[in-house]
């Protein structure tokens, strides 16, 4: 019998505002650990995290934001933003939800793993290490390449003026 890798999947949030001078801006996280720590370039993720067969996406992508940010998701229309795949192989869905938080309230989710490699020593580390609302040009620059598409797909549907997004996710 082969040896099949189970499909690994995401689901994730990526909240919006409106800033009077800055326009558009979306709220990303920057991944904690020790592997991002010093990089900013393709360092930051939208929310989200890993779900199984068990678990609708939306309601992955809800649990994993209140994990992440530490507060649960705002109340507001979700829109689907769809998926896309990312390099290692992960596809990734993501809403998107115009919510206006404070960033530095955020109180992150840690992850345990042995630090250095080797040593036989475990750390804590938080999930994201600081979240920052950044211009689409700005969140360009920060995310990982294969959520970059979910910033495009934002902007077309605000541009496209498509009325009122579905509850889907709500």
């Amino acid at each position: 019998m082969p040896n099949r890798k189970r499909a690994r999947r995401s689901a994730g949030l990526l909240l919006f505002r409106q800033s009077g001078e800055a326009g558009l801006e979306v709220l990303i996280g920057h991944m904690g650990g020790p592997f991002w720590a010093g990089r900013e370039s393709a360092a930051w993720s939208v929310p989200k995290g890993e779900y199984d067969s068990e678990e609708e996406p939306a309601a992955a992508a809800r649990r994993e934001f209140a994990e992440e940010f530490g507060h649960p998701v705002p109340d507001g229309e979700w829109v689907a933003l769809g998926e896309a795949r990312q390099s290692g192989g992960k596809t990734v869905t993501v809403w998107a939800l115009e919510a206006d938080l404070d960033a530095a309230t955020a109180v992150p989710g840690t992850f345990t793993m042995e630090w250095p490699r080797g040593s036989g020593v475990l750390r804590e580390f938080p999930e994201v290490d600081r979240f920052a609302w950044c211009t689409p040009r700005e969140a360009a620059e920060r995310l990982v390449a294969g959520q970059r598409v979910f910033l495009d797909r934002l902007r077309e549907h605000l541009a496209d003026g498509q009325g009122t997004p579905g509850r889907e996710g709500a």
